[in-house]
């Protein structure tokens, strides 16, 4: 009975033992992990949406008010208009620095003398800060020194506004958006472009097809997962733009070019709205989940071949 007593007791150490064994990396690693990121993300989320259902403007005491935030800002026109300003802008941001990053990695693809300089020539908007670039920007639009209207004169065209008239400011804008983010798009596809099997091409021109049927036929079908990474990453980007368009116009003319995240600056630091400001930073934040999640059923379309 002792030896078995014994057995029976070695038996439940080495379980324990196991146990200990199987927890030790949860119990430092996994769970110290999810606690500090609870802490840092969760917990400042569920403080947010707290806040968003009050009426809690700074220096007053704040005030339980449930959804009348939200409702507010259904019916609130500068919201709104804010909203339509961001899809407007984000739409144009994304479009276009895609369309011309596809275009400079097909050329850049391509060997000629001096590639590797070209490339990195074109890559440098890259290398400097948003607020740096918007300063610089914000020089060349001006319409009586700027650099822009200069260039317009050599070719005989009229002097233009840019960012001083409510017309052109966003597209404006979206010249320093295209001048800032082609080079990355570019990069993303030039990596999907280099790893493409070359027997395709070689098939192709045996039967002799076009540069633009081997394109559409080959190249694109097989680069179509790195533009659609691409895609998401640029589209999240271009929903959250704020330093190039606080700092070049404040959102003016007006409110022109305001987009979400500078009507929710506005409400949070210039008229201390504390409870519309995290209204519309659930909002924002439901916008780009949904957006985000279109975005990854496209992305799971896009099947590697």
């Amino acid at each position: 009975m002792a030896g078995g007593d014994i057995a029976a007791g070695a038996r439940i150490t080495a379980t324990k033992a196991s146990g200990e064994r199987r927890l030790r990396p949860y119990l430092m690693f996994i769970w110290p992990a999810l606690i500090v990121s609870s802490a840092l993300i969760v917990f400042p989320w569920i403080f947010t949406i707290w806040m968003s259902l009050q009426d809690w403007h700074i220096g007053s005491a704040a005030k339980f008010v449930w959804f009348d935030n939200y409702t507010n800002l259904a019916t609130n026109r500068r919201f709104l208009e804010a909203v339509g300003h961001t899809l407007y802008f984000t739409v144009l941001a994304v479009f276009l620095p895609m369309l011309l990053g596809t275009w400079a990695a097909l050329v850049f693809h391509k060997k000629f003398r001096g590639r590797g300089f070209y490339r990195t020539l074109f890559i440098m908007p890259m290398m400097a800060t948003p607020v740096a670039v918007s300063l610089i920007w914000t020089m060349m639009f001006h319409p009586q020194l700027g650099v822009l209207n200069y260039l317009l004169s050599l070719v005989g065209l009229p002097p233009s506004q840019w960012v001083f008239s409510p017309g052109t400011v966003i597209p404006s804008l979206i010249l320093v958006e295209i001048w800032l983010w082609t080079p990355f798009c570019m990069i993303i596809v030039l990596g999907g472009l280099a790893s493409l099997p070359t027997e395709p091409y070689e098939a192709a021109l045996i039967d002799g097809a076009s540069q633009w049927q081997m394109f559409w036929k080959i190249t694109y079908p097989l680069v179509l997962p790195f533009l659609v990474v691409a895609l998401i990453m640029r589209t999240i980007d271009a929903l959250k733009a704020f330093e190039t368009i606080w700092v070049i116009c404040n959102g003016g003319p007006g409110t022109s070019s305001e987009t979400m995240n500078v009507y929710l600056y506005a409400q949070a630091f210039a008229y201390n709205q504390v409870g519309t400001a995290s209204a519309v930073v659930v909002v924002f934040f439901a916008i780009i989940v949904a957006l985000s999640l279109v975005l990854l059923w496209a992305r799971q379309k896009a099947k590697w071949n």
